[in-house]
């Protein structure tokens, strides 16, 4: 048994890819400014087949990185719906992320130095035509299913939108359509926090980190919800003072310090506010009725981030998408939480054209 499971081990590692991509040429934003060039870490899990129709594209959340194992282990990885054995497994960390792309971190190759402040405005579309290059690197075509959830499910929503005939599935969680007043409020909040750090101004890798912690102590009210927080976090009989909640809140914030930076948190908060996949496409409508790929639209019913309302009206202008939603108290963290759940509706949504196709 033991050198049966040393040997699986093995087989995953060799099926585990991290990899940095370089793309030498500047690259223009969608705001009109460049990248004098720009890196993606990415990382594949599994194996290419030779007809290049297994691949599956994971599109990470606000703060994930390429490694969809480690955080969405419920849903990518051995005898999970989408494994190694079967399935190429891609994933990249987004351009003005802390985990190996291009950040406000990187070194500028025009002066010399960390772009700190400096580093241009990204938006979703930029990320997305940056994954399209990456793909081309690749030799991939098709991909056969795309999915993502919250600011990934953007990212994974803009690309169906502006290259429709590249995917054969799209799923999507907690996302939507264009970013609400409501999410913008958020994270606007959050930004003020890292403002009213003093060190934010310095170019220091270390600036804002105070601010940051309080940012992210913000973020996980949006994240969670009232019924939550009362069932995880719970208030002794007779208690003043020292609650969970008050700890729960530092512990968080601790934990971004630990594994993010306060400039990478600023740029993606950026690029959640600017998502409108309508923007120059006439209408949001008519951008969402240009995907060509079968989809699944999956919202979970605690979610006060990305209410399901959102998600339904997504569903409701990409010809033939489906909508269904899961009922969890985790909010909008369900996403990354009801694995069994999530699970269930992709196969029963696979289900249901597989018997249509079948007929």
């Amino acid at each position: 048994m033991i050198e049966r499971t040393e040997v699986c081990y093995e087989r995953r590692k060799e099926m585990l890819n991290h990899q940095v991509f370089k793309y030498e040429t500047p690259f223009q934003l969608e705001n009109g400014d460049w990248l004098p060039e720009f890196e993606l870490a990415y990382t594949t899990y599994g194996v290419l087949n030779e007809e290049k129709d297994n691949v599956v594209w994971v599109c990470h959340a606000f703060t994930g990185n390429s490694n969809p194992s480690d955080w969405w282990s419920g849903m990518i990885g051995d005898k999970r719906l989408f494994n190694p054995n079967e399935h190429f497994v891609v994933c990249a960390n987004i351009l003005g992320s802390h985990y190996g792309s291009t950040n406000p971190l990187s070194i500028n190759p025009v002066t010399g130095e960390p772009y700190f402040h400096d580093f241009p405005f990204i938006s979703n579309r930029d990320v997305v035509n940056a994954f399209e290059i990456l793909k081309n690197h690749l030799g991939i075509d098709k991909i056969f299913t795309l999915l993502g959830g919250s600011l990934g499910g953007q990212h994974a929503l803009e690309w169906a939108i502006s290259h429709p005939d590249t995917f054969g599935q799209v799923i999507l969680f907690s996302t939507n359509a264009v970013h609400s007043p409501w999410g913008i409020a958020f994270n606007e909040s959050q930004r003020m926090a890292i403002e009213a750090d003093p060190t934010w101004s310095e170019r220091n890798a270390k600036a804002g980190m105070e601010g940051m912690k309080v940012a992210r102590s913000i973020a996980l009210i949006s994240y969670r919800n009232y019924e939550t927080y009362n069932r995880t976090q719970s208030r002794d009989e007779g208690q003043i003072d020292f609650f969970r909640a008050n700890t729960y809140q530092n512990y968080q914030g601790e934990k971004i310090q630990r594994r993010f930076s306060a400039f990478a948190y600023w740029t993606l908060s950026k690029m959640f506010d600017s998502h409108d996949v309508g923007r120059n496409r006439g209408s949001i409508q008519a951008a969402l009725n240009t995907v060509k790929a079968k989809c699944l639209v999956i919202g979970i019913t605690s979610d006060v981030l990305f209410p399901p309302v959102e998600q339904a009206f997504i569903a409701e202008h990409i010809p033939g998408a489906v909508y269904t939603e899961i009922d969890s108290t985790y909010g909008h963290d369900g996403f990354l939480i009801e694995f069994e759940a999530m699970t269930n509706a992709i196969l029963d949504w696979r289900k249901s054209f597989d018997t249509v196709l079948a007929g």
